[in-house]
């Protein structure tokens, strides 16, 4: 594997252009977007996306007599996909960027010298080798994505270096920051490139390439200078952005504060000091604290505790329990309670998305089973307060379905799931999962949801591309993104390929 910054300012191009690195939350595989990243690249290629306007601005006026419309003035840029994190009120957006502003700020991102520039900037970031950055985006070099590789850089580093590190230290503070990508201050990215006095003598909006990102993020945003998309390879190397420079302000300010003892190990806004005097560590988080805030963000005080058994603490509470409790289980019902009590001691946790793909593949080869709606109730009680497993739990769900011989038995469940779940505000993510769930039964079957309706109707358009000038935007609302050859290939029940993320050999290493 290999991170971003070792590729060069090509390789990153071809890198970022991938529709892996466009979006990395989960859909169904019939949703590509790889024909339309390219085709608008080579589009657009070597020309700013100012050309590509309804009205190209002229330079020569001022702001206020430019002509309209630009991005800037419209607040569905984005296609906006809320994801319900709780079960209750609690949501996450993710975003599917304009193709047009996506592709146009990886241009300028991999222009050489940008690309240099921002290179050399990370390696002034990671110059403290007592602040370790584990979280810069990868690429896989083998058979596993790159979504698989960077995930597991977490499991094999993160916690092996936190356990490794209780040689030497007898405190470990955790901490990590409240709706990071949410909150960002967009102006602080042309600090983190060219820092903050550089950045602040220069604000011509194309002046340097922060500002080009800057003014990027604001076009996708209504304008706003607070918060990021969330949803892409793209958007968390621009967040590493902002948390390097982080990094930096915080090594000076501990120098300072003349503070010798420690280590920080960080995986994007997530936070591990480790100290031999909680105080110290409790120090270094109030600097933390007060560095964030000047960016726009701020600790999450809920989350924020100090441990001194270092060992225990460096591995997830819903790990150390899983790794206890997942034995016990005999009967298929009871393994299934076994992983509902695990995601109500642990809601949302990589344990529970685990535990779920080896269920799925207990049941995968059986041809019947008992209290089959059992079963279906349990499992979408799982899904309903746990969104991260609707992958995976649908595709349980499939399997299930796919063993009820009952037809209209199969119909009633299937309305009965969609009712529970239309209780929870937000649910546009299960209901791209439902239909999954439903094309090879009732391809017609109607969700409330745009890339839903999309699946059978390439009239309904994803982006707002109003701004753009006649070409482009007639590119971008007749390109595919509905692969018909793969909804005729799939099968009533989801394969676990579909879903998984890593392949079952290397996800039992995982465990190990």
């Amino acid at each position: 594997m290999k991170r971003i910054l070792e590729l060069n300012h090509t390789e990153a191009r071809q890198y970022l252009l991938k529709a892996e690195s466009y979006f990395n939350f989960d859909l169904p595989q019939y949703f590509v977007f790889q024909k339309l990243i390219a085709d608008v690249s080579t589009a657009i290629v070597g020309r700013p996306i100012e050309d590509f306007y309804l009205n190209p601005p002229d330079y020569t006026k001022a702001k206020h007599e430019a002509k309209h419309p630009f991005p800037s003035d419209f607040d569905d840029i984005n296609y906006k996909l809320l994801n319900n994190k709780d079960g209750k009120f609690a949501w996450r957006p993710f975003q599917l960027i304009h193709p047009a502003l996506y592709v146009s700020l990886v241009h300028n991102i991999t222009e050489e010298a940008n690309w240099n520039l921002i290179v050399a900037r990370f390696g002034q970031f990671a110059a403290n080798p007592k602040i370790k950055c584990y979280s810069i985006p990868l690429q896989s070099d083998g058979t596993q994505s790159d979504k698989a590789t960077t995930v597991s850089q977490w499991w094999q580093t993160i916690e092996q270096q936190s356990i490794e590190l209780a040689l030497e230290y007898e405190y470990v503070l955790h901490t990590d920051i409240s709706d990071c990508y949410g909150s960002i201050y967009t102006h602080s990215i042309p600090w983190a490139i060219h820092t903050k006095p550089i950045a602040k003598t220069n604000r011509n909006p194309n002046g340097n390439i922060g500002n080009i990102i800057d003014k990027h993020l604001r076009d996708m945003a209504f304008g706003q200078t607070n918060g990021i998309p969330q949803g892409s390879v793209l958007m968390d190397f621009i967040a590493e952005m902002v948390l390097g420079y982080a990094d930096t302000e915080l090594s000076i300010r501990i120098q300072q504060a003349n503070i010798q003892d420690y280590h920080i190990i960080r995986y994007r806004d997530d936070y591990r000091i480790f100290s031999n005097n909680p105080q110290d560590a409790e120090l270094i988080t109030k600097i933390l604290t007060e560095i964030l805030i000047e960016l726009g963000t701020r600790l999450n005080a809920q989350k924020t505790l100090v441990s001194n058994n270092v060992i225990r603490d460096s591995i997830k509470p819903d790990k150390i329990y899983w790794i206890a409790e997942k034995n016990g289980s005999k009967s298929i019902q009871e393994h299934l309670l076994l992983i509902h009590n695990l995601s109500d001691k642990f809601p949302n946790s990589g344990s529970l998305g685990k535990a779920l793909g080896k269920f799925y593949n207990r049941i995968k080869g059986l041809t019947e089973l008992n209290n089959i709606q059992v079963l279906i109730s349990i499992l979408v009680d799982i899904m309903y307060k746990n969104p991260r497993t609707y992958p995976i739990a649908s595709a349980i769900l499939s399997k299930l379905l796919s063993l009820l011989n009952d037809p209209t038995k199969r119909d009633r469940i299937l309305q009965s799931t969609m009712t529970k779940f239309a209780k929870i505000p937000n649910t546009g993510h299960i209901k791209i999962w439902l239909q999954r769930l439903t094309i090879k039964i009732d391809r017609q079957r109607v969700y409330d949801e745009d890339l839903c309706k999309k699946v059978n109707d390439t009239a309904i358009q994803i982006w707002n591309s109003d701004w753009l000038n006649n070409a482009l935007k007639t590119l971008i609302a007749t390109t595919p993104i509905i692969d018909e050859q793969v909804i005729q290939d799939i099968d009533v029940v989801i394969n676990q390929t579909e879903v998984q993320l890593f392949k079952p050999e290397y996800d039992d290493n995982l465990d190990e």
